[in-house]
């Protein structure tokens, strides 16, 4: 199994418009960071997690060229406003591509995005246009998609609920405030975790660096990985300060899982 970080930053994404920081100025690749996105592919199955507004470049730069579906975490504009560039995906399929998510967020997308999902809104004439078919899941009861069994588990963001996601041995979750028990207990056994971590400081709606920690020590998978990543810590600098075992993640890095 393979596992492709698209984009790793917040909502503002890094570099910030108009910001001068030590971050933004950056010259590690590693310190640039889209919006939140990634894959996972294993047994000639491809899984998008999220269409972040740069997803047309996020795919184009790693090399992602076929996708089986989409799972949704939650209808924030920073992880649903590129789903537009999946026109060039379900043309390429020839058949509307499958998506899945919360079903208030699968009703959000609907309405956002009517045309994506309304067959009978026709492309104009010499024109094509994305395709897509939505299904809402359940937490904790299993999907197969393709090769793959899928699980969500609902994490609180806020006020509103988002879906982590577990694919086999890897665990998703992003713009998680805490990990509730039902879903440490879903994610038990994983050997890669992936997990938000915002600022160092405590943030309302997110898991902080040391609240991150703490539930990669709880999973005790053998790595995790951190995103949604802000422009107030250098990659270079986190990587320093982590223990053993976690990891900031960043664009474009890949991480195979045995």
């Amino acid at each position: 199994m393979k596992l492709i970080f698209l984009g790793t930053g917040t909502s503002f994404g890094v570099p910030q418009i108009g910001c001068e920081c030590k971050v933004c100025r950056s010259t590690d690749p590693r310190d640039k960071r889209t919006r939140v996105g990634a894959v996972v592919q294993s047994d000639g199955t491809s899984l998008l997690i999220d269409t972040p507004p740069e997803l047309r470049l996020q795919l184009i730069a790693t090399g992602v060229n076929t996708v089986d579906a989409v799972l949704f975490t939650h209808d924030h504009a920073d992880h649903t406003h590129g789903l537009d560039d999946i026109r060039a995906i379900s043309v390429l399929r020839g058949s509307p591509l499958p998506m899945y998510g919360p079903a208030e967020t699968i009703s959000s997308l609907r309405e956002k995005f009517p045309y994506v999902f309304d067959n009978t809104i026709r492309a104009q004439p010499g024109t094509i246009k994305p395709e897509g078919s939505a299904s809402a899941l359940e937490p904790g009861i299993a999907t197969r998609i393709g090769a793959l069994e899928v699980v969500p588990l609902a994490v609180p963001h806020g006020a509103m609920r988002v879906f982590g996601y577990r694919i086999g041995p890897v665990g998703y979750v992003t713009d998680a405030k805490l990990i509730p028990d039902d879903a440490i207990d879903l994610l038990a056994g994983v050997k890669v975790l992936v997990l938000n971590a915002l600022f160092h400081q405590s943030h309302p709606t997110h898991l902080s660096f040391d609240e991150a920690v703490a539930v990669s020590k709880r999973i005790a998978a053998a790595q995790t990985f951190l995103t949604h990543i802000t422009h107030n810590d250098a990659h270079a600098d986190l990587e320093a300060s982590l223990p053993a075992g976690v990891y900031p993640a960043f664009d474009g890095l890949q991480v195979t899982v045995e």
